[in-house]
């Protein structure tokens, strides 16, 4: 016995585009006001606000995002990366694009500085390679009249030269359990640290990290830890023994998000080259 409607139909190739064009976008955001990047139940984030935007242009066509790094609520970006997958029948160009999802995030301060169209199957999360953030902090006696949302007001006179030496115990493959959050949900606290510098720049003190992916709060930690030694209340070393006691309780404080900046993810190639 045929098959039911065996024959009545030509055979036909299913088409395997995707319905959706993929586009990947550098932004900038101040942090200020914000719950961070991931979309919530109370509260802006940085998601919601840029998927609104996005929906917006695709004339109320719902557009969802994936970022590189979620970022907290407080933290800043200047090179945050994520990538939205609009509608297949839009005609998009890079400066629509850009300037499309920019208009319409405003009054937020979240702009959108670079857009390039990628392959179905790039995504702005697992197909980086690194991420790098850097870490203000205003290290003056007078508190800041300006900007005070981003940067962390230390008075005391910071010891550059103790905290880039305390640094660099942190270099390298590491067990990073004692700066990581204990709410952190990463399956493995094992973190290869590429970057860790200590500069200064007049009244602020920088600290600049690198690496393909980071802990749940391990550069505010870090960052907490080395003012300690700035501080002169812990010696370079003691970075180490902390490290090597694997427990949150051993390293620094926390550093608060604000002076907290994501300001770049690298892929190869480079989308935005």
């Amino acid at each position: 016995m045929p098959l039911p409607n065996s024959g009545a139909h030509p055979v036909t190739e299913i088409d395997s585009a995707p319905p959706y064009q993929r586009w990947a976008i550098k932004l900038e955001y101040d942090g200020t006001g914000l719950v961070g990047w991931q979309r919530q139940n109370d509260g802006l984030s940085v998601q919601a606000l840029l998927e609104e935007a996005a929906t917006r242009l695709a004339n109320g066509r719902p557009v969802k995002s994936i970022t590189a790094g979620r970022t907290d609520s407080g933290v800043h970006a200047t090179g945050q990366v994520a990538h939205l997958d609009f509608p297949a029948d839009m005609t998009l160009v890079p400066h629509r694009v850009r300037d499309g999802l920019s208009y319409y995030l405003k009054p937020h301060a979240v702009a959108v500085l670079q857009a390039a169209r990628v392959a179905p199957d790039w995504s702005a999360r697992f197909s980086a390679s690194w991420r790098s953030y850097r870490y203000r902090i205003l290290n003056r006696p007078t508190r800041p009249a300006l900007a005070a949302s981003q940067l962390w007001h230390i008075r005391g006179t910071l010891d550059v030269d103790l905290m880039q030496e305390g640094a660099r115990h942190l270099l390298g493959l590491h067990d990073f359990t004692s700066f990581r959050a204990v709410a952190c949900q990463a399956n493995s606290p094992i973190r290869t640290l590429d970057v860790l510098t200590v500069e200064r720049h007049g009244e602020e003190v920088w600290i600049i990290a690198k690496a393909r992916s980071f802990l749940h709060h391990q550069v505010r930690n870090m960052v907490g830890t080395l003012s300690l030694v700035g501080q002169k209340r812990w010696t370079p070393d003691r970075i180490a023994e902390a490290l090597a006691a694997r427990n949150r309780s051993a390293a620094g404080p926390t550093a608060p998000p604000d002076g907290l900046y994501l300001t770049g993810v690298g892929y190869d190639p480079d989308p935005f080259a």
